[in-house]
C-alpha cells in the first residue's frame, strides 16, 4: 500500500485498520452499481419538502436518467475527470443528491461543505481538498473565490449520459471534512466500498428493505445524511422524504402523511420534539423507530423520550473516519434490557458492533482493556477511511497501533448473550483536567440534566490559576422555573465529590451547536473567565 497521506511504514497499521480478519462481502461494486440495479424502476425514491411544504417526488428511474444527463453536462461543458475533486455549497435539496450521483458515476470526489462555515474556513476546505469546481447557489458564489463556480446547470440538452461502471472499489467519493473546534479541519477519505458497506451494515442490523420509507431532516453534508438516510435506503432500494429543514411542528405530521417507517436523528432533535410536543402525539402505526446518534445523549433526555412518546430509540454511535456507524444497540430487546442498557448504567448504551467492523476499548500504548474499564475506544474494519487527507501527522497518530483510534474515552461491558456493550464517556480532548485528575463532562451532565427545573445543561473545564481547570456549569432553565445557583450546585452535591462537581454557574438561554446538532462545549469556555482566579474551597 503506497499513499501520499502517509509514510510507507504506517501502511501496515492502516492496511490492519481497515480490514477483517474473515471475509467481507460487499453486494455492490461501487455506488453507479447500487443505482443501476434499480435504474428502470418506477418505485419511489424520493419525495422532497421545500420550506413552504411544496412537494416533489422522483421514482429510481427519474434518479437515474437526471443524474446520467447532469453527469454528461459536467464532462463536457467542465471537463471534470475521474479523480477530480468539486466542492458542493448546497443544502437539504434534491439538486444535492444530483450532484453526489452523478459526480460519483463519474469517479469524482464529492467535498460537501456547510453553507453556515465561516469564509476562512470554506477558503481551507477548497484549497486543502484541491477542489477544481464548487457547486453553490448564486448568493453563495463570492464566497468560493480562486476556485471556479458553478451556480446552476441545464441537463436538458443531454441525451445518453456518461456512466463509468468500471470504477474500483476503492475509487474515492467523499472528502469530509471534520468539525473539530482547534486547529484546522482534517479532510476524511472515504471510498465507494466505504459507503457501501456501512450503508448495507445498517440497513442489515435494521432489518430495512425495499418497502422502508426514510424520514430524512439531517443536512446532507455530514456522513449522517448522506450514509443513513440517503445511502442505505438506495443499498434496499427503499425511498426517502427530504425535508430542506428540520420542522419539530410538522415532523411527527409529514411521517404519518409519507407513511415513514424510520428516521435518524441526533440527540437535539429528541430534544426539539419533547419540548414541542410535550403531551406526546400518538405515534403513527407504520413508523418503527428513531436512530440516534452523533453527539452525547443523555439518560435523562432518553427517559424522557420514551415517557412522552413512547418510541424506541436505537442508540448507535460512529465518526466520519468510520463512514458513519460503527455499533448499534440491538433493535430486538424486550423493553426491560432496553430500559437497562438504556438508562440503568450511568450513560446509554452505543450497543454492539456492526459487522463490517470490530470494536475494542485500548489504553495509550495499544493494550486491549478488561470490562469496566476506561480508555480509548478504537474500531478496525472495512468502513474505516482511507486515511485523513494530506495530514501525514494526523494519520500517525490515529493508526498508531493497527486500529483507528477514535479519541473517545469510554468502556465495555459484556451483556447476557456475551456479546460486548459499549460506552462513551466522552471526548478524550475534553476530559476536565482539575488537579491532575481527569473528571468525564459527560457524567456531570448526566447529573446536572437530571435536576428539576433544568431544562438542558453542559459541564465545562475552565482555565483555573489553582487547579489549572476548575469545573463549572452552563445551564438553562425550563420556562418559569426559578433555579437558583445555589440550589443546582447543592443537588450536584448531593451525588458527585466536591472535587468533581460545578463550582460555579452561568445561566444562558441557548447553547452554541454544529450543524448536524452537536453541543459545541469548548465554545463555552470563555463564559467562565471571570473566574480564572479564583479558589473553591469545600
Amino acid at each position: 500500500m503506497t499513499d501520499e497521506n502517509f509514510s510507507p511504514e504506517l501502511a501496515p497499521q492502516i492496511q490492519h485498520a481497515r480490514s477483517l480478519a474473515a471475509p467481507y462481502t460487499y453486494r455492490f461494486k461501487n455506488l453507479t452499481d447500487v443505482v443501476f440495479a434499480r435504474a428502470l424502476s418506477d418505485s419511489p425514491f424520493l419525495t422532497y419538502f421545500d420550506d413552504d411544504g411544496t412537494r416533489q417526488t422522483w421514482s429510481y428511474k427519474d434518479l437515474w436518467y437526471k443524474a446520467a444527463f447532469l453527469a454528461e453536462h459536467l464532462e463536457k461543458d467542465t471537463g471534470l475527470r475521474p479523480g477530480d475533486r468539486v466542492a458542493t455549497l448546497t443544502g437539504n435539496s434534491p439538486d444535492t443528491v444530483l450532484l453526489y450521483v452523478a459526480c460519483w458515476f463519474l469517479g469524482v470526489t464529492v467535498v460537501p461543505i456547510n453553507l453556515t462555515e465561516d469564509d476562512e474556513r470554506i477558503a481551507y476546505i477548497l484549497e486543502h481538498a484541491q477542489c477544481v469546481l464548487a457547486f453553490a447557489p448564486p448568493e453563495q458564489a463570492h464566497r468560493v473565490r480562486g476556485c471556479r463556480v458553478k451556480t446552476a446547470w441545464d441537463a436538458s440538452h443531454c441525451h445518453r449520459g456518461v456512466i463509468n461502471r468500471t470504477l474500483p472499489a476503492d475509487t474515492e467519493a467523499l472528502i469530509v471534512y471534520t468539525s473539530g473546534t482547534t486547529g484546522p479541519p482534517k479532510g476524511v477519505v472515504l471510498e465507494h466500498q466505504n459507503l457501501i458497506a456501512d450503508a448495507q451494515g445498517i440497513a442489515a442490523w435494521h432489518g430495512f428493505t425495499e418497502t422502508d420509507r426514510a424520514m430524512l431532516v439531517l443536512p446532507l453534508h455530514h456522513v449522517n445524511g448522506i450514509v443513513v438516510t440517503l445511502m442505505t435506503p438506495l443499498v434496499t432500494g427503499g425511498s426517502i422524504v427530504l425535508n430542506k429543514k428540520f420542522s419539530a411542528s410538522r415532523f411527527w405530521k409529514t411521517v404519518a402523511d409519507e407513511t415513514c417507517t424510520w428516521s435518524s436523528v441526533v440527540p437535539t432533535i429528541l430534544a426539539f420534539l419533547c419540548e414541542t410536543h410535550p403531551d406526546g402525539v400518538p405515534i403513527p402505526p407504520d413508523f418503527r423507530h428513531f436512530i440516534c446518534g452523533a453527539g452525547p445523549l443523555t439518560t435523562d433526555l432518553a427517559k424522557r423520550f420514551d415517557r412522552v412518546f413512547g418510541a424506541r430509540v436505537v442508540h448507535g454511535y460512529g465518526l466520519s473516519e468510520t463512514t458513519c456507524y460503527s455499533c448499534f444497540l440491538p433493535t430486538d430487546l424486550d423493553q426491560e434490557t432496553y430500559a437497562h442498557w438504556m438508562w440503568e448504567c450511568g450513560f446509554p448504551s452505543i450497543g454492539i458492533p456492526l459487522p463490517e467492523n470490530e470494536m475494542a476499548v485500548h489504553d495509550e500504548s495499544g493494550n486491549a482493556l478488561p470490562a469496566d474499564t476506561r480508555g480509548e475506544i478504537v474500531a478496525r474494519g472495512v468502513n474505516v477511511m482511507r486515511a485523513y487527507y494530506r495530514r501525514p501527522e494526523a494519520n500517525a497518530a490515529a493508526f498508531t497501533h493497527g486500529w483507528f483510534r477514535s479519541g473517545d474515552e469510554g468502556f465495555w461491558r459484556p451483556g447476557p448473550d456475551s456479546q460486548p456493550y459499549f460506552f462513551i464517556t466522552g471526548r478524550l480532548k475534553e476530559l476536565i483536567i482539575r488537579g491532575g485528575v481527569n473528571y468525564s463532562p459527560l457524567e456531570i451532565d448526566e447529573v446536572l440534566n437530571a435536576i428539576p427545573g433544568v431544562k438542558a445543561a453542559m459541564a465545562v473545564g475552565f482555565e483555573n490559576n489553582f487547579y489549572g481547570e476548575e469545573i463549572g456549569a452552563y445551564v438553562q432553565r425550563e420556562p418559569g422555573a426559578a433555579l437558583a445557583e445555589a440550589e443546582i450546585l447543592a443537588a450536584c452535591l448531593e451525588t458527585l465529590p466536591f472535587n468533581k462537581a460545578p463550582k460555579v454557574v452561568v445561566f444562558g438561554d441557548d447553547f452554541p451547536v454544529t450543524s448536524t446538532g452537536k453541543y459545541q462545549r469548548g465554545k463555552l469556555k470563555p463564559l467562565f473567565a471571570a473566574w480564572r482566579d479564583a479558589e473553591f474551597r469545600k
